[in-house]
């Protein structure tokens, strides 16, 4: 992938060599019993997601330790205690039972980065009802389907929001009973909806706050990107706990005096199990942000806030690149040690760019909704291959398969072999159901393998490396390509910020790689330009899986959670009907 050494080493050799025998060995005595005991799960006990996350800290040095720290952009600071938590999250659950909404019930969270909506989230899990989390700059049609699609029961929501997207369509959600608001209501409010913080006023401040819960009874719902038609509606466990805390521990070494931020928004899955769900189990301090992403407020939180472990996403680390390292070099990030980074696979350039600027390595991995936590990851303190997936987590089991005419699934066990990454089934967090489509569910497992349709390969090392969705791979003159690939060498040019690759028909071909760039600012795209980057892809893939053509653009068009709308560069390029851009534009 980049031309620069592929291996960053734990330290020197006989440190890389002492982090591999710690890898082997890890994997070798790993059991799930273990994890079990360090939550305090007796068998058959309560394994209440929600409980697990802050009353498992009453009584303990944690207690009175933060556990938010929510900042405002106007540079307020507001902290709960993981006493306050548990407090708070308590009277929720009371309101919810007070209200008849209990075991099962679908409530909905559609508001912001506050604390209320972590109080909300918590209490919901521990009175036994199904948490549904939604990204708040969903429209009102691609919020209305998701209600529908999950019974909701009770929204979680702003005064703003409400009126705005949630009151025009109410009346078409029949099951929709009850809506709290937070914060300041708005003049045209009325009483139709409750006041967040009057409803948990009101309820007593004692007594139970939910029955005990198994490990197989559902406690998340989560809802993929919108790209392709209906949201699939993805149904998790209360003992994903297991899986959140074994991969807050492997995948970003969090321990319970750590300061993490997470900036994933919290309508999305990983918003909830590593921006919520996984230091808290661990006992750690999480910064909450609720300003929007600008290079100066974030250089200003790691120094300020002494932040220790960082997992945030590509899109933003190429923001940052993209703002050069002058801002880095300002600020001094004094207690950081990890960055981490998901949603879609990190370019080399940008795990390099980490180490030069940041001074660490930015450590890649990779999950899906489905899985429900991080399976393979670079984990910290082991040797670093930018550009690749890392190495599946202890528990884990993953492989590369092909599938056959008829629905067979053949192992691959030669390295280096492209085809379907698999996971062996089954794990705590792995999804247990789509929501009303389970034939389709079914058709994600065969042989005790759950089928992830991402095309991968693993390497003799036994590092995984990210090739792209099956629907996404480009077919020319019999060689398979992936616009991963392709899109990373493309942004090793200096005058690259952004790059997306697709394929175009051709007659003798069937089909020709397309390159849409972004040039940095100060960089022309012109003719010049096009040519010096034409003649770069070449030299790094050979003339078979470089680019023909290069379109420069303004922006590439991306979903919420930051990935590259390829089919929607594909439409315009072929002059097709882009679907409900509303829904694309919102996942």
């Amino acid at each position: 992938m980049s031309s620069r050494p592929v291996l960053i080493p734990a330290a020197d050799a006989a440190g890389a060599a002492g982090a591999a025998r710690a890898y082997v060995r890890a994997r070798r005595d790993f059991d799930w019993a273990g994890v079990r005991r360090e939550l305090g799960l007796a068998a058959g006990g309560d394994a209440n997601l929600g409980r697990l996350a802050t009353d498992r800290h009453l009584g303990t040095a944690r207690e009175t330790r933060t556990a938010l720290r929510c900042l405002t952009p106007g540079g307020a600071t507001r902290s709960l205690s993981y006493r306050d938590l548990a407090l708070a999250s308590d009277r929720f659950a009371r309101w919810l039972r007070s209200r008849g909404i209990g075991r099962g019930d679908t409530v909905f969270l559609y508001l912001g980065r506050v604390p209320e909506l972590y109080v909300a989230a918590l209490g919901a899990l521990k009175n036994g009802s199904v948490v549904a989390p939604l990204f708040s700059a969903f429209g009102p049609e691609p919020l209305r389907t998701r209600l529908l699609l999950g019974h909701a029961v009770a929204l979680v929501t702003t005064p703003t929001l409400y009126e705005r997207r949630v009151r025009a369509i109410r009346a078409s959600v029949p099951s929709l009973r009850e809506v709290l608001t937070v914060g300041s209501r708005d003049a045209r409010a009325t009483d139709d909806v409750a006041d967040f913080d009057g409803a948990l006023a009101a309820v007593a401040a004692n007594g139970a706050a939910g029955a005990p819960t198994a490990e197989d009874d559902v406690a998340l719902l989560h809802f993929t990107s919108g790209t392709t038609g209906t949201p699939k509606g993805a149904l998790h466990v209360h003992g994903a706990a297991l899986m959140h805390y074994m991969t807050g521990r492997y995948a970003l070494d969090l321990h319970d005096d750590d300061v993490y931020w997470c900036t994933a928004d919290p309508g999305w899955v990983t918003g909830t199990s590593y921006g919520l769900l996984a230091p808290l189990l661990h006992g750690a301090t999480c910064v909450v942000d609720a300003g929007e992403f600008d290079v100066e407020r974030w250089y200003s939180i790691l120094d300020s806030e002494r932040v220790s472990i960082w997992y945030t996403a590509p899109t933003a680390v190429r923001m940052l690149m993209r703002a050069g390292p002058e801002p880095a070099a300002r600020h001094r990030r004094p207690a950081l040690r990890v960055i981490a980074s998901v949603g879609e696979p990190l370019n080399p350039e940008a795990v390099w760019w980490g180490l030069e600027h940041l001074g660490l390595p930015i450590l890649d991995n990779w999950w899906q909704t489905e899985t429900g936590g991080i399976m393979i990851a670079n984990e910290p303190g082991q040797p670093v291959k930018p550009g690749s997936m890392g190495r599946p987590l202890p528990g884990v089991e993953a492989c590369i398969v092909r599938r056959r005419d008829g629905g067979s699934v053949t192992p691959v066990d030669e390295p280096c072999v492209e085809g379907e990454l698999a996971l062996r089934t089954p794990w705590p967090s792995m999804f247990r159901g789509y929501l009303g489509e389970a034939d389709r569910y079914r058709r994600c497992f065969h042989d005790g393998l759950y089928l992830t349709g991402d095309l991968a390969r693993r390497d003799a090392d036994g590092y995984f490396w990210f090739v792209g969705r099956a629907d996404d791979v480009i077919k020319s003159a019999g060689h398979l390509i992936g616009p991963f690939e392709v899109e990373s060498v493309l942004l090793e040019h200096a005058a690259v910020a952004e790059a997306g690759v697709v394929g175009i028909p051709d007659p003798l071909a069937g089909e020709v790689v397309k390159a849409f760039v972004m040039p940095k600012p100060g960089r022309v795209g012109d003719a010049a330009l096009r040519d010096e980057l034409l003649a770069h892809a070449r030299r790094r893939l050979g003339a078979a899986i470089a680019p023909k053509d290069v379109q420069f653009v303004a922006a590439l068009p991306r979903t919420r959670s930051g990935k590259i709308l390829r089919r929607l560069l594909r439409a315009r390029e072929l002059g097709l009907p882009e679907g409900d851009l509303s829904t694309l534009e919102s996942a």
